[in-house]
This record gives structure tokens, C-alpha cells and sequence, in this order.
């Protein structure tokens, strides 16, 4: 969403590994230096088997840089016997089968001439253990010697695969370096500071993209130099991300609407300004870790084009273009993960079709595919009377992460969700329901892991709070984080009303097991009793009446008790007992540039709202169905007990034409409210 629209170990250091066991390996290494093309290379790696026990063993890793100086180092090596590792300090080190890659960490990048670094891991064995055979640094097969210009050669297959996992689950710095002003906080949110980042990763995140527009940033024809301030600022929030052994992604962001849409137009120029953007961005970061990630360009889309194939010709060549800078600057990026988008970041079969050729033209193991999930529209903004997270909205999930699927990871190539969310969220996160946005969020997880697909939450600003470092919504990310590991039960609702108006009667609820089983219902602390208090017949969880009476007490409007079931593994479901009476609704006046209906909501809330005219057509925007949009036609506010009809909605209002609401709320009441448009007047009457 592009903003205003508008598993890796914890390295741990370990000092003193005394050999016992000991079996060196000496091998040459090929090295690529990072400053030039033409370094000399050449490398010596003892690998020491330090201790060594029934199923597991220490190893130490020594590598001594015979040739030029290297800024970031990869180490690649195969198991012979099947051993994996199993924890790892002063490397990240990540394994695709018996294919293992060890990484630098951020103090032991760069390693002089002459100098060693090294690293050490625990791991696993079963039969045998016997050393690897041979090394790889970098991409470049081991030599024994000095000497030569090796070319480098990407990484294992599977290696990328790997990775892509290890950024699971991912963080969105949205409305920072995106944001289309003069700075990082003209979109409202503060400057990033290293605290932010430290918190980001203790929430469990082990990845963060960073959206960056760099258009405001530019210089002009023919060099469009990015300015220097701008693109160090860039670089420190990186550098502290990557100190902090996350995964990082940044990429062009907003310009892909503000100038690169205008590709159809202006071709050669639009490619120039882009690749003196990649080709400054690669020079800064070329030495940087490579747990750094390139993506090629946000949300790609194109103004005025002939059609689907010029938009899939348009950006292939943005994304070969993209991949030949980066690849030929060298250093770290000769085999850096790279991130190429569908046109729109969209799941379309047809733009996966197009996306997938562009991989196979360029044939490079270190490829990611990416899109972006927002949902079904009408469930995800509330239109159309998508209220709930029903079927519809769940096989819209589910075919779209079925399709990236099989069209990328079934051929061995990672996908990352480079967002996802709800478009709702963009006004306020009460858009959606709580209840259902919260059944949303458990499936996507869990869908996703099936699927294999890794995750990056968007979040610009309104999920967690840029300085006191808490959610939101802690019940929302509560869930998110439950379901990247494991399903929770739910129910067809975390609302149960009771109408004040009447007697107290049972009440009840569906449970969505999720494959859990169901372990019991609380008040509080307080475990409820099976059999009085509620009953459970298959997938039906029954509150009585004698349960709801005791809850309710003085029967004062609002949430009179809240409950939660409680399963076998995952989050408790809440359920809040609500008394309530239906809405009533009063006459008033006003104009069409905000009108109020003062609304007496007795403890009920408003679910979606119908406008037709007298004939039955539908009135207002989205004139394809009486549903109107939450927020953007209508909004409640409880505090002041109105509803206010926008501006917008009357925009598209006839004239002096009668049009009949209808107001829905949570409870199922229905109220039914008239409203007159004279011009820039609004006359509105509950009769």
C-alpha cells in the first residue's frame, strides 16, 4: 500500500573454543575483493572440529583473506554426511539441505590482507561426521592460492529460498523514507531512531523493509545526483537495522506513481533518472551485509500505455535493468538477493505469468518474486456490505497465495508479501470490525506459512507507536504474531447482545476450531462452569440465560462483561455481552458538507449503511450497490451519538431526490432514516 493511499539465530559471542578432536581442513579460498574488479584473491580456510559427542559436535571456522582487502564476506559449503547446524555465533548461518552459508555479521565485515576472521557453530550428526570438502567465499570456488580475477558465480541453489525464510515475519517502516515531502517526517511520523529498531526486533520481526522515495532527493538531467544528505541518512537507519542482525529491504518507492508511471511517455528519460538512482544506490551499499535486500521498484504501475503487453515490456525492462546495475557494481551485490515486483504487486494470474518470464530470462538463483495483499476490497474498506470475513473473503486468500505459490516457490523461487493488511486501515483500523479483522489476520498467517510465503506487515505509523514503542491494537498484534507459528480458535462473533427491552434468553456463538479444541470459557480469572454457565454441542457454544442475567447485572448500555474462550493452543477468543435496545435516530438539518444524524446507538454498533432513491435505484458513490462505503459515505461517532454523512456521499446524490437509509447495526437492527438534498442544504427526518 503505498503509504498515504491513500529464521535467523541471535548471534551470541563465544570466546576460548580449546581444540579436543581436532581435525583441521586447509583449503584455498577464492576471494572477491569488494574495492575493484581486478583484486588479487585467494583465501586459506581451517575448519576445526572442536568437540564432538553423541549427535552433536563444535565446530570452529578460521578464514584467512590471502588476497585484497574484502568488505563482507559469504562462506558456502556442503555437508557430506548430512549434518546440519544447529546454533551459530559471530556468523549468521543459514542451511538449504545439506547447502550451508555463513554470512558476516556487522563487526567482522571487512577482513584485511593477511588477516583471519572466524566463527563457530554446534550442529547435529547422525552415522558420521566427517569435514566438508570444499569451500566457496563469496560466490568463488576454492583455488589454494593467490592469484587470478575470478569471476564470481551466484550462490548455491536453495540458498535464496533459505534466506527468504529466515526474514519471516517482516516489518514495514511505512510514511518515513517514503513519505513525498522534504523529509522523513512530513508524513507525521517522527525521526527513526536505533530505540525504534531495537523495539521493532524485540516484537519478533526479523526482517524490515524500508520503503525510500528518492524523486524530491534528485538532482536533474543528465547525472540526477541524489543528494548526499538524504542518501547517508538512508544509509545510517540501514547500517543500524543490519547492526542489529535484521533482514533489510529498501527500495524506489512512491515514484513509481509520481514520474515512473509516466514511462509510456517519456521512455529514455524515465529510464535514465531510474538507473542513476540504482546505480548511486548500489556504489553506497556495495560492501554492506548481505542482509541487506534490493527491490527493484514499489507498486510498479503505467500511465497512458497501450495496454497489458506494453505495462509487462515497460517493466521487464525496468527490472533487467535494475538487475544488470546491481549485479555489475560489484562487491556484495554480485550476488545480492534482489526483490522483483508484478505489475501493481498484484496476484493476477496473468501479471504472475508475465513476472515469471522475466525470471526466466535472467536465470539467477538470487531472485524474490513479490506482491502485495490487502484482501478482498470490499471486506478490506468496507463496502458493498463486506462486513464479515466469510467465505468469499477467505477464498479471495486463498487463491491469490495459491497462484504465487505455484507460479514462483513450487520452481524453487522465494515470494515475499512485501505488505499486507487492509486498505481500511489507510482512515482508521475501526473500519473492519474487530472480531472479523481479527479472523482475517489468523488466516492470513497460517495461510501464508502453508504456502511458504514470508510477511511484511505494513505499518506506517498507525500499528506501532514510532516512540512509546507499544501497539495500537495490542489484541490485533496479539493474533499477527500467534499466527506465525500456530492456528487460534474463533467464533462467528466476539459479540453477544442483549437487548435491555426484553428477557434475558440463552445465546449463541460457532466456533471455528482452526484445529484446536476447545478447553473452556473465563470470566477474568474466573473459570466458568460447563453445563450451567454455557454448554458446547459440536461447533455451538451456548451462553444461558442464567449465565447472560448474572453478566448483564444493571443491564446498562454497552459491554457489561467481557469472556474469553479459551483453546488448545493460540489466543483466547474475547467475547464481550452487550445489553443494548435498537438505535433510535432524530430529525435535524444541515449541509452537504458534513451532515449529522443524531443517533441515539443504546449500546449498538453500526455495521454498514443502504442508500436507494424512491424508485429503488442505488443513490451516492459506488452507485453499484446500496451498500456505501464505511467512512468514506458514512461515519458514527459514539461519543458525540451521530452519524455523519459526508461530502462525498451527497457529491453523488441527485438534487432535490429523497433518499432512504437504512442503518445496520452489529445486533441486527435495522433503522431506516430519509435525507433531502437542496442544493448545498440537507433536510433529514425519520419519516
Amino acid at each position: 500500500m503505498a503509504g498515504l493511499r491513500h529464521h535467523t539465530r541471535r548471534i551470541r559471542w563465544r570466546l576460548g573454543l580449546v581444540p579436543a578432536l581436532v581435525t583441521a581442513l586447509l583449503v584455498g579460498l577464492g576471494v572477491v575483493a569488494a574495492s575493484t574488479a581486478q583484486a588479487a584473491t585467494g583465501c586459506r580456510v581451517e575448519y576445526t572440529t572442536s568437540a564432538q559427542w553423541s549427535g552433536g559436535f563444535t565446530a570452529n571456522v578460521a578464514v584467512t583473506n590471502l588476497g585484497d582487502p574484502v568488505d563482507g564476506w559469504r562462506l558456502a559449503w556442503r555437508f557430506p554426511a548430512g549434518q546440519r547446524v544447529t546454533q551459530a555465533w559471530n556468523a549468521t548461518v543459514t542451511s538449504s539441505g545439506d547447502q550451508v552459508t555463513a554470512t558476516n555479521v556487522g563487526h567482522n565485515a571487512r577482513v584485511a590482507t593477511n588477516a583471519t576472521v572466524s566463527f563457530g557453530f554446534n550442529g547435529s550428526w547422525s552415522g558420521s561426521n566427517p569435514n566438508p570438502e570444499s569451500f566457496a567465499l563469496n560466490g568463488v570456488t576454492c583455488t589454494g592460492a593467490v592469484g587470478g580475477t575470478p569471476s564470481p558465480t551466484p550462490t548455491p541453489p536453495g540458498d535464496a529460498m533459505a534466506e527468504v525464510a529466515a526474514m519471516q515475519p517482516g516489518w514495514n517502516l511505512g510514511n518515513s523514507f517514503d513519505a513525498t515531502g522534504s523529509d522523513e517526517t512530513s508524513w507525521g511520523n517522527p525521526r527513526v531512531t536505533e530505540a525504534l529498531l531495537d523495539n521493532v526486533k524485540a516484537q519478533g520481526f526479523k526482517s524490515i523493509r524500508i520503503p525510500v522515495t528518492w524523486g524530491q532527493h534528485q538532482g536533474p538531467a543528465p547525472d540526477y545526483t541524489i543528494d548526499a544528505a538524504y542518501l547517508n541518512r538512508v544509509k545510517e537507519v540501514v547500517d543500524w537495522a543490519l547492526a542489529r542482525d535484521l533482514y533489510v529491504m529498501i527500495n524506489i518507492h512512491h515514484d513509481s506513481w509520481q514520474w515512473i508511471s509516466g514511462m509510456p511517455g517519456d521512455r529514455a528519460g524515465v529510464l535514465a533518472r531510474y538507473n542513476a538512482i540504482w546505480e548511486q544506490v548500489a556504489e553506497a551499499f556495495r560492501g554492506s551485509s548481505p542482509k541487506l535486500v534490493f527491490e527493484s521498484v514499489n507498486e510498479p504501475q503505467f500511465t497512458g500505455s497501450s495496454g497489458d503487453a506494453q505495462n509487462a515490456e515497460l517493466l521487464h525492462e525496468l527490472n533487467t535493468s535494475f538487475h544488470r546495475i546491481v549485479r555489475d557494481s560489484g562487491g556484495n551485490n554480485a550476488n545480492r538477493l534482489l526483490v522483483l515486483p508484478t505489475l501493481h504487486t498484484s496476484s493476477e494470474q496473468a501479471r504472475l505469468d508475465e513476472l515469471a518470464d522475466t525470471f526466466d530470462a535472467l536465470d539467477d538463483p538470487n531472485l524474490i518474486a513479490t506482491v502485495h495483499f490487502y484482501g478482498y476490497w470490499p471486506f478490506s474498506v468496507n463496502v458493498a456490505g463486506g462486513t464479515r470475513f466469510d467465505a468469499t473473503v477467505q477464498q479471495d486468500l486463498t487463491s491469490s497465495f495459491d497462484r504465487v505459490h505455484d507460479a514462483f516457490v513450487a520452481r524453487g523461487i522465494p515470494v515475499i508479501i512485501g505488505e499486507y493488511g487492509l486498505l481500511g486501515f489507510d482512515r482508521h483500523t475501526g473500519t473492519i470490525q474487530q472480531g472479523e479483522k481479527l479472523k482475517f489476520f489468523e488466516f492470513l498467517g497460517y495461510y501464508a506459512r502453508t504456502k511458504q510465503l514470508t510477511t511484511m506487515l505494513w505499518d506506517n505509523g498507525q500499528h506501532f507507536h514510532r516512540t512509546a514503542f507499544r501497539w495500537n491494537d495490542p489484541e490485533l498484534f496479539a493474533q499477527i504474531r500467534s499466527s506465525w507459528t500456530t492456528r487460534s480458535g474463533t467464533a462467528s462473533s466476539d459479540q453477544v447482545y442483549v437487548a435491555r427491552s426484553t428477557p434475558v434468553t440463552a445465546k449463541s456463538l460457532t466456533l471455528n476450531l482452526n484445529g484446536t479444541t476447545f478447553q473452556g470459557l473465563r470470566h477474568g480469572t474466573t473459570p466458568l462452569v460447563s453445563g450451567t454457565d454455557y454448554t458446547v454441542s459440536g461447533d455451538r457454544l451456548t451462553l444461558t440465560a442464567l449465565l447472560l442475567t448474572r453478566l448483564t447485572g444493571a443491564r446498562d448500555y454497552g459491554v457489561n462483561a467481557t469472556l474469553h474462550a479459551r483453546f488448545s493452543q493460540g489466543e483466547p477468543w474475547r467475547i464481550d455481552v452487550i445489553t443494548y435496545d435498537t438505535p433510535t435516530l432524530s430529525n435535524a438539518t444541515g449541509t452537504t458538507s458534513g451532515f449529522a444524524v443524531p443517533t441515539q446507538f443504546r449500546g449498538d454498533q453500526l455495521a454498514t449503511m443502504e442508500a436507494k432513491y424512491a424508485d429503488g435505484s442505488n443513490a451516492g458513490p459506488h452507485n453499484w450497490t446500496s451498500f456505501k462505503e464505511f467512512d468514506r459515505a458514512f461515519s458514527p461517532n459514539y461519543a458525540a451519538n451521530t452519524i455523519t454523512l459526508t461530502s462525498d456521499f451527497f457529491a453523488e446524490v441527485n438534487d432535490g431526490a429523497r433518499v432512504t437509509l437504512t442503518f445496520h447495526f452489529w445486533s441486527g437492527a435495522t433503522v431506516t432514516y430519509y435525507v433531502t438534498r437542496s442544493g448545498s442544504s440537507v433536510t433529514g427526518s425519520t419519516a
